[in-house]
């Protein structure tokens, strides 16, 4: 997880109680969900100390813009600022527990062979463990391509199939370039199929581009445009394709306050349409080791004051081709909830690495 070096500069400036007053505070919020007030905190403190200094501490803070108080004399809770600094700086992260670790176990180490399936199991895992929603971004498949073929719908529509060595079979809807015609859509099916037998999606694409190139005057202008937007529609991420897994929408409603609940159902919707995808897909690309996002940190959960535990995993050649989080309310356990999602997302990896 990076810092901020403001942020980092902030917390050292900090004298020990103004660092223990910020601290109980952060994690009286993330027990209770409450605002913690100066005589509650008299009652934790390491030292003996007034109520009226530990007001006078956290105007200090309020000040800063680590703290908050909803109410007039109602306690204090941190901000987003405050959360990320308590993340960054003085976070314990619990090691995972037993129960945790055989629930996860027992998921994954089911006999099911369709990773599809399995990686369901898993979403479905996370947000019971965690009582918050999962989410899991299936890979993509690469296994060798024996045939791809384009059929017409209409003018504005067109189905491209692949067709996977291992009986795999993947089929998009998609609108290609104006005019097209039969032929042009034959050529340039003949034109990849030359090419890609035996070769995995991603080594296609790397090869299509030369080819392209270097066999543009014999190709019909229209094929191009065929061959260019018929496997784009395999690249573009933003698109809603069922390689997004959702679960456990109804830990986060339930955990959400009235006046929030819509703009918690909208972010579902949108996740369940698949439209962010893409937002997500960034998310894995920064390396190894689980990530937070807190509130509008990450613009997919900009309206729902939810936070994102995230972390990628790999395959055997130590590449990032999928990721499992969790979303909760801001006050998640985050001691907590990192090691699951960083334990899953190796366990993931490690099966998915075993049967390929």
């Amino acid at each position: 997880m990076s810092t901020d070096p403001d942020r980092t500069s902030l917390m050292a400036d900090m004298n020990d109680r103004t660092r223990e007053v910020f601290r109980r505070v952060v994690e009286g919020y993330l027990e209770s969900g409450d605002p913690v007030g100066s005589r509650t905190l008299t009652r934790t403190m390491s030292e003996k100390v007034s109520a009226a200094t530990i007001r006078n501490v956290m105007q200090d803070l309020e000040f800063l813009g680590l703290l908050d108080s909803p109410h007039v004399s109602a306690g204090r809770v941190p901000t987003q600022q405050g959360l990320r600094m308590f993340v960054d700086g003085l976070l314990e992260i619990g090691n995972l527990g037993d129960e945790d670790r055989a629930r996860i176990d027992e998921t994954l180490g089911s006999n099911e062979r369709d990773v599809g399936t399995l990686l369901d199991r898993v979403g479905s895992a996370l947000s019971g463990v965690t009582s918050g929603a999962s989410l899991v971004l299936t890979p993509k498949h690469e296994a060798p391509i024996r045939h791809i073929d384009f059929v017409s719908l209409g003018q504005d529509r067109a189905l491209v199939v692949l067709v996977f060595a291992d009986g795999h079979v993947e089929n998009r809807v998609f609108a290609p370039p104006p005019g097209q015609t039969p032929s042009s859509m034959r050529e340039a099916a003949n034109f990849l199929n030359a090419m890609a037998e035996g070769k995995t999606l991603s080594e296609l694409r790397d090869r299509i581009g030369r080819e392209i190139e270097s066999h543009r005057r014999e190709l019909d202008a229209l094929a191009t445009a065929m061959v260019d937007t018929g496997l784009a529609v395999w690249d573009n991420e933003g698109e809603p394709y069922e390689r997004l897994i959702v679960r456990g929408r109804a830990n986060l409603l339930g955990e959400t306050e009235a006046a929030d609940l819509e703009r918690v159902r909208s972010l579902f919707d949108d996740l369940e349409r698949k439209r962010d995808i893409a937002e997500f897909l960034e998310l894995t690309e920064e390396g190894q080791g689980v990530r937070i996002f807190i509130g509008s940190e990450n613009k997919l959960f900009s309206l729902s004051g939810s936070s994102l535990v995230v972390s990628p995993y790999m395959n055997a050649d130590r590449k990032i081709i999928g990721a499992v989080g969790v979303i909760g309310p801001t006050r998640l356990n985050y001691g907590r909830i990192v090691p699951i999602v960083d334990y899953t997302a190796q366990l993931v990896g490690k099966l998915l690495s075993g049967r390929s």
